[in-house]
């Protein structure tokens, strides 16, 4: 069993697919022969069982039309205006006056006899037997005439069934007419009510999915009520009707038949269903044979189409294989060239999405490539500008020192003042050596451009700070609040023609420094500050945007540190910075910060 199962997993999965086709089709068609033969024995059962019941529903139907056409015979002979002539034709002495009431009877019964699909004609019968007829008249010879009133009469007044009809309508109903007065009947007999029934189109209509070369026999077991022409004999209906069980099969004079049986509680008569059985089953042999072949050919079909299903997914596979074989060996200059080439026409299925990630992939080693190539090349460019801006800075201090000088020996304490305070904001911005520094030397660079701007605005920059002694050693990213001050200054001072206090409060909280810068200016709306925050609004400055430095503090504390803004229109803007406390002595804590 293991030398199968090695040589099994040994096998390309081509030969594998082939192999489990052929097996499963093999394993389905031993399944296929066994459940067919249960399949069919189940169903030689049931079509026996299937005939009865289409038996019993069309012969409830037929009885259900027959009782229709007693409802019928007894409308008629209530109805009345019919009454009512035939109570004066009884009574009639004259023939002028008989003829116009028996007239005026046969309009009745041709007005109902008219409109009944399964009525062949109405006949009536009065006392002195004469005939009023409607429909179909076939004439209806003296002695049935004598029969049909005697079995009338026998019934009393009740639907009667009469098999001994022609061949256009062998079943009739036959009623005795009675009058009544008031709605109560009375014994007064009016005359004898005769409907000759179409069985044949009754049967038609209510036979429930005949089987094909079926026939229904019906017998009162005297003689044949339908058809009005059977090819079974007497002796055979008698021999069939002594069966015990209700179905069976019956050799007749055609051939074997398979014949259910259904006795009729309303009408006394036995319903035949009879199916020629050698025909039924010689169908159900072909059917056999038929599925037979037609699997076989699905077997053929399978092994073809799944050899063909095999190798679309092993042959791109291979191809694939031997593009990244030729790439194992380093030959990366026809990449892309490898990735393109027989590519599958079908890009949907998991085979051509592989090949389209292989070339994506291709592609973007290719881009890494260049990209690489080209940061090599901007890091050269920017070592030899690092270079030569080495010179600029000194260049710019000594220009700067020169003006202070001459600011001072002009006497002019402003300029002087300006010009060491940009001396000192340049300085503390060049030199990127350090990026933690004190919170005492932040709010110095914060003092060099307040210096600066009181230049420019004068009395209507109000600006102080409340520091806490206790923070001011602690340690914060070097320019985070020079540029808050720097918004502060373009969103509340500038818009406005009125002085503007700019302020800055200081801290601690537990383990944590807190941070506020805080304007009296007009404010934002909601809608306003919330774009600002999310950065969608392009500063008025060249400075940092707000969303940069919430985005710093994030980067560098994590979840520690949070810069929160809070504004209203008319009530100033508040920007609040909540960042762990970390001390000048405390390195640990400052190098997991910087992590």
């Amino acid at each position: 069993m293991s030398r199968i199962k090695n040589a099994f997993t040994k096998l390309p999965i081509h030969h594998k697919t082939l192999l489990l086709i052929g097996l499963l089709m093999m394993i389905s068609f031993a399944f296929y022969v066994s459940v067919l033969g249960y399949v069919f024995g189940i169903y030689d059962r049931q079509i026996y069982e299937k005939s009865s019941q289409v038996l019993n529903m069309s012969s409830v139907g037929i009885e259900n039309q027959l009782r229709e056409i007693s409802n019928l015979s007894f409308k008629v002979m209530s109805d009345e205006p019919l009454q009512q002539y035939l109570l004066q034709l009884d009574k009639a002495e004259s023939g002028y006056e008989q003829n116009g009431l028996r007239k005026k009877i046969t309009n009745r019964l041709v007005a109902y006899a008219g409109s009944e699909k399964y009525v062949y004609s109405m006949i009536f019968i009065d006392n002195d037997n004469n005939i009023m007829a409607a429909g179909n008249r076939e004439g209806i010879s003296e002695s049935k005439q004598r029969e049909l009133v005697a079995l009338a009469q026998q019934y009393s007044g009740s639907n009667a069934w009469y098999t001994g009809g022609d061949q256009q309508a062998r079943l009739l109903s036959v009623r005795q007419v009675k009058s009544f007065t008031g709605g109560a009947f009375t014994l007064e007999k009016l005359g004898t009510l005769v409907i000759r029934v179409r069985l044949d189109r009754i049967v038609q209509d209510q036979m429930q999915h005949p089987a094909e070369d079926s026939q229904l026999l019906i017998t009162d077991g005297r003689e044949v009520i339908y058809p009005t022409e059977s090819t079974v004999s007497k002796s055979e209906i008698e021999s069939e009707l002594k069966r015990t069980q209700p179905y069976g099969i019956a050799m007749f004079e055609q051939g074997r038949n398979f014949v259910a049986r259904a006795h009729s509680s309303y009408t006394d008569w036995v319903y035949l269903y009879m199916t020629p059985f050698d025909q039924m089953f010689k169908q159900i042999q072909f059917v056999k044979q038929l599925v037979t072949v037609i699997f076989i050919m699905i077997f053929l079909a399978a092994l073809v189409f799944g050899a063909k299903f095999s190798r679309s997914i092993t042959q791109p596979i291979a191809q694939l294989i031997k593009k990244m074989r030729n790439i194992e060996k380093g030959d990366l200059d026809k990449l892309e060239e490898a990735a393109l080439g027989n590519v599958p026409v079908s890009s949907q299925n998991e085979v051509g999405l592989l090949h389209r990630t292989f070339k994506m992939m291709v592609q973007r080693i290719r881009e890494l490539i260049d990209e690489n190539y080209a940061k090599q090349l901007v890091i050269r460019e920017t070592e030899l500008k690092a270079l030569q801006a080495q010179i600029n800075p000194h260049f710019l201090y000594n220009t700067l020192e020169s003006i202070n000088w001459l600011a001072k020996v002009q006497k002019q304490h402003q300029i002087s003042e300006m010009v060491e305070a940009l001396g000192f904001l340049l300085r503390s911005s060049v030199n990127m050596s350090e990026k933690w520094i004190t919170l005492e030397r932040e709010l110095d660079i914060v003092r060099s451009y307040v210096t600066i701007q009181h230049t420019r605005f004068e009395e209507r920059l109000d600006f102080d700070m409340d520091i806490a002694p206790e923070v001011g050693t602690a340690r914060i990213p070097k320019l985070t609040l020079q540029p808050l001050v720097e918004n502060a200054i373009h969103y509340a001072l500038e818009p406005s023609i009125e002085p503007c206090r700019i302020r800055i409060r200081a801290r601690a909280d537990g383990d944590n420094v807190v941070i506020e810068v805080e304007d009296d200016g007009p404010g934002m709306t909601p809608e306003f500050l919330e774009q600002l925050q999310e950065g969608r609004i392009q500063t008025r400055g060249q400075g940092i945007g707000l969303s940069n430095i919430k985005e710093r503090i994030r980067l560098t504390f994590g979840d520690e540190g949070e810069m929160i803004m809070s504004s209203n229109p008319g009530s100033g803007t508040v920007v609040s910075i909540r960042i762990p406390w970390i001390r000048e002595d405390d390195d640990d804590v400052q190098s997991d910060a910087r992590r």
